[in-house]
């Protein structure tokens, strides 16, 4: 103690990390944790840690990592904890009402970029945004693409007004349920989504930091009818697509042959079903009719 309060070495915090959440998580996921919250409230990278492990902490910093550790042993979700992570080379803000971006439905964007990084003035509608980060990081890197977005949840389209303003990003963002949406007289040449896909059946599987934490509303469906999304979006696709136009959909890994069935149902050809790098069936891809 002194008269700033209480003072700690960053060594000491990372040893406290260790000590209190061994048993709860492996070391280097201690270890991220750790480097992810010294960068977050303190602007210290690993590098400048590894060189300066005896720099000291004033009161709040102390304060701040205390909590977080008691968050951390709860598993809450680290990017809940800081209120932000990284998706597709962008930073988003992101609450306990919003789904925290996964590295799989980076895979769909990049695909989805890849696909359409040469063609112009794309019009593209992504159903179901939460944080945003699926139209952000398509309008950062398509060009000039002419972005829509839904979602059924106010609170998660507040969070993605906000991420699209800091990453200078243009969205019209719409409030609607997908389940009621009809025919519009717009047409996209590019529609995409992830919508919710998890059976309840499922809910022994998800770990306990996405299970306490993380919206039911946008992760849950019925286990009589998983597919009720992609059904309804599905046939509303059939109305609105363009020409040519392409449906993109991040899907459950297990109910893969099930959707393909789906879509090819609906009259959409050439169906592709892609696996993601753990090697899941994740993704599809479908031409218009």
């Amino acid at each position: 103690m002194d008269d700033k309060g209480v003072m700690m070495k960053l060594k000491k915090v990372k040893i406290q990390m260790h000590h209190e959440l061994t048993g709860i998580y492996d070391a280097s996921e201690i270890d991220s944790f750790f480097y992810l919250l010294i960068d977050f409230k303190l602007g210290i990278s690993k590098t400048d840690f590894i060189l300066n492990p005896d720099k000291e902490i004033e009161t709040t910093a102390v304060f701040f990592f205390n909590e977080a550790i008691d968050e951390l042993k709860e598993e809450c979700p680290i990017q809940y904890i800081i209120g932000e992570t990284e998706f597709y080379g962008l930073v988003f803000k992101v609450t306990n009402a919003t789904l925290i971006p996964r590295p799989e439905t980076e895979e769909l964007v990049d695909w989805i970029v890849s696909d359409n990084k040469d063609n112009y003035e794309l019009s593209v509608l992504d159903i179901g945004t939460g944080s945003g980060c699926i139209p952000i990081s398509l309008a950062k890197n398509l060009n000039s693409a002419v972005v829509t977005s839904t979602d059924v949840s106010e609170d998660a389209l507040h969070i993605a007004k906000q991420n699209a303003k800091n990453n200078k990003a243009k969205i019209k963002f719409i409030c609607k349920d997908i389940l009621r949406y009809s025919d519009t007289e717009q047409k996209y040449d590019v529609i995409v989504s992830n919508p919710p896909y998890v059976r309840v059946l499922e809910k022994q599987v998800i770990k306990k930091n996405v299970l306490a934490y993380e919206p039911h509303l946008a992760l849950f469906v019925s286990d009589n009818d998983p597919l009720i999304f992609y059904r309804k979006i599905v046939e509303l696709s059939k109305k609105i697509l363009t020409n040519n136009g392409v449906l993109y959909f991040e899907i459950n890994q297990y109910l893969g042959e099930e959707t393909v069935n789906l879509i090819k149902q609906a009259g959409f050809k050439n169906v592709i079903l892609k696996k993601d790098m753990s090697g899941n069936d994740r993704m599809i891809k479908a031409y218009g009719l």
